[in-house]
Parts: C-alpha cells; structure tokens; sequence
C-alpha cells in the first residue's frame, strides 16, 4: 500500500492547476487516470472542438469572397489536413502534461481505473492507495437517451465523431443543446447537410426565447434543418444508412442519413468510483455533494470539476481547484461567489454571464433592459459580421447589471468584461463613463445603456 499527500482521480482541467501549487511544497503527490491523460477538454472538448470551429469558419469566410472583394475559385476542403491539425493540437496538449508529471520527482502517475475500498483508500488495477487528501476530478460523459433500437445501430457521441476521417453525407443529430448546435454548424460549413432533432418547443432551452430564435435563423440560413417539439421514437440501420423515425406534433416523420450524433446531454462518472463503500454523498442526478468549498462530506475530499455539478464548464473546473487551494492555502473564494459565464462557440459566438431576462423577471427583481443589433454597431458592419444582438439585464433598484447575452461578432470574448463588471459591483453610472478602444464592438457597449428601458 502506497501513501500519497495528496491523491487526484482524473487528469482534467483542474489538474494542473492543482499541482501547480501542490508540486513546490515537496509532498508525494498521486495522480490517476482511466483514460487519456488530459480529460475531456483537451481530447474531447474545448481543444479538437474549437480547433474546427476556426477551420469551418475560415473556410466558411472564403467562400464570401464576392463579399469582401475579390474572387476565391476552386476552394475545396481537406479534411485529413483539418483532422491532421486538430489532433496535432490535442495530442500535444496531452503528451505534454504527461511528461510533466513523468519528469516531476514528487508525483507519480497510475494508469487504470480507481475505485474506493474505504474513505481514503483506493484500488487501481490491485494495487491500494491512501492519501491525507484526495480530489475526485472524473468528470461527466455524453448520456445515452432511451431511443428504440439506439443499442443495435453506429451511433457516435461527441468523442466518437471526431474519429470520423470523412465528412458525413447527411449527419443526423439527437439534441439540440450547445454540443449539438456546435457540431451542426460544423459540418454543414465541411459539406455535410445537416439536420438536429429537438425534444423541446426551442434550441437551448436554457437560453431565453429571442437568443435561441436567432441563433435558429442563422443555422437555418446555412442550410441546416431543425426539427423541435420532436421524440425519437425509433432508430434502424441497414447498410450504411441510419433511419431516424420522429414524433413531430402527432406526425411520424423518418429522417434518413450515414451518420448519428447523439447529444443528449452528459451524466457524472461518480457511479465508476464504488462510492457506496465511503461516506461521500451523491444527490439524486449523481453529482457528488460538495460545500462551499468542493469538499465531500468526508473530510479531506473534494470533488472538482462537472462531477459536483456546479458549473459544468473548463472555467468553473479550474475555479473549483482555486477555491479548493484557498481552502488548504489561505484565501476567500468560495462556490457561493461565482457568477454563471459560459460560450456557445458559433459563428457568431454567444457570451452568456449571470441571469437570463426569464431567470431576472422571474426572480422579482425590478429589471430594466437595453438591447441592441449587431448590424446597427459599426465595427460589426466594417467586419461584415452583423448577425445577432447584445442584450444587458440592469437591476432598477441598485444600478448593478444582473446579466448579459452577447450574440454576435467577439461575444464570448466580451462578455468576460461583464463578468468583471459584476463581480466588481460596478454600478452601470461608473460602466457608462469609461473610454474604449475605437472601432471595437465592445466599444458600443456602454452606449447601449442609453438606451434602456
């Protein structure tokens, strides 16, 4: 049995934050992983995802030659040279954090999967370890819908699809969420004709009505087919076709194409650690319970990262490993003080902090709103990027703005300015008096407040 300072299930993105304070002190630090060292992020997520967000829009950008002034002919995709790149910038990533964790004296990496025999003790492939502190950083992992004939059929998830070496004919897809809408713009830009099947009566149902209505307009001018208020009843594939049959207000409608993304939302890997054997809590979803501080109801484990549920997001992963080395450390950051902030990464991108306006109404404040389309800002137009329109939520009684959609040219860049602002308190007087940058988007932002109402 090996003893461990400080022992971390899972090598995602709260990782290297967690040993970039742990490593100096000189304690004997574990880390395990189950599959590919670097998580979700960097092998399935944020890294291969945007990395081909920025070659569909390049090559998407091309073809508006004629708009911008000169002629683009004979464009034609490679997509082994897209792929090439993609996994050129994920392997790298991952190859480099397992040799930095190689090449440390004072951290040992174990491959295989752990499982718990006691609140601090843990299995991997026979071996038994225990640790003063462990941080559980497994993750979550695309959830699998009760669909008829689902099992028997190639379906893939968002992991499997980026094995893909040829772009689809006609990529059907289960769920309109982020991963969803993020893919389908993808492909349709690769080539690919495209349709998402939808459950509910909107794309995004976490997004308030007129953001998730214009981000449907702008996929659907691409070509895209959007299919909501949608059950999948059944799934059938013969050869290399896949059937979709859909439940569309009382109608059977099949859908017919080569391949199925299914992105149908994630669950947490909490259920791989055999947690029955600890005291460490899970609620009904299971997520691993957590206080303020992300530590379990055993003392001296945390979990960090989508498996507590708090946030869900690369950046709130990494903030959780901050709040957690406050708590060891000395410091003040707590769960309690972090205001929601997340990208859907189109083209245009939408940045989302704080409240929604359905979330703000509902909550009873009195909420004052100041809108404005992309197409009436100027560095929008001088771009030729005018699609979409900022909307800022402002707490009538105190000033403070209470949230903020940006969908648009630079959204999911700007908007961390209003994540600032807002865990600043900065009332929107003092937002409304600072100079910026000419010609900016951001720089209309505080003039969008003149107009509100």
């Amino acid at each position: 049995m090996k003893h461990f300072s400080h022992l971390i299930i899972g090598t995602g993105q709260t990782l290297s934050i967690l040993l970039g304070k742990l490593i100096p002190a000189g304690e004997p630090i574990g880390v395990i992983e189950a599959d590919k060292v670097g998580g979700s992020c960097v092998n399935y997520g944020c890294t291969p995802t945007k990395t081909l967000v920025a070659s569909a829009k390049a090559f998407h950008q091309a073809q508006r030659g004629d708009f911008y002034g000169f002629q683009a002919e004979g464009l034609k995709l490679d997509f082994g040279k897209v792929r090439e790149r993609m996994n050129s910038i994920r392997n790298t990533g991952s190859d480099d954090l397992t040799s930095w964790m190689n090449n440390t004296p004072n951290v040992d990496l174990v491959l295989g999967r752990a499982k718990f025999t006691g609140n601090k003790q843990i299995e991997v492939e026979g071996k038994e370890y225990t640790a003063d502190n462990i941080y559980i950083n497994v993750g979550t992992r695309p959830k699998v819908p009760l669909i008829s004939g689902l099992e028997d059929i190639n379906w893939l998830d968002s992991a499997r699809l980026l094995n893909l070496e040829q772009v689809p004919n006609h990529l059907l897809i289960i769920g309109g969420g982020y991963i969803g809408v993020e893919f389908a713009q993808i492909f349709r830009r690769f080539g690919a004709k495209v349709s998402i099947i939808q459950r509910s009566d909107q794309l995004m149902p976490r997004e308030d009505g007129d953001v998730a209505e214009a981000v449907k307009a702008i996929l659907e001018e691409e070509g895209i087919d959007i299919y909501l208020s949608s059950e999948t009843r059944s799934v059938t594939q013969k050869d290399n076709l896949i059937e979709i049959t859909i439940d569309k207000n009382g109608k059977s409608i099949s859908i017919v194409g080569d391949q199925l993304l299914v992105a149908a939302g994630r669950v947490p890997n909490s259920d791989t650690l055999t947690l029955q054997k600890t005291a460490i809590k899970i609620n009904a979803h299971g997520y691993i319970e957590v206080d303020d501080y992300c530590e379990t109801a055993v003392e001296g484990i945390y979990a960090v990262g989508d498996v507590n549920g708090h946030g869900g997001f690369t950046h709130t992963a990494v903030n959780d490993a901050e709040i957690v080395l406050d708590r060891l450390f000395g410091g003040d950051r707590t769960l309690k003080g972090r205001n929601t902030i997340y990208g859907l990464f189109t083209d245009p991108p939408l940045g989302r902090v704080g409240m929604t306006e359905k979330e703000a109404l509902k909550s009873g404040k009195k909420v004052l709103v100041a809108s404005r389309p992309m197409s009436k800002i100027s560095r929008a137009k001088e771009m030729g990027e005018t699609k979409g329109f900022v909307k800022i939520l402002v707490d009538a009684e105190t000033d403070l703005i209470l949230g903020a959609s940006i969908l648009g040219a630079g959204g999911d860049e700007i908007i961390n300015m209003f994540a600032t602002i807002m865990h600043s308190n900065i009332p929107c007087e003092y937002y409304r008096k600072v100079v910026l940058v000419h010609p900016t988007v951001s720089e209309l932002m505080p003039w969008i407040l003149d107009g509100i109402k």
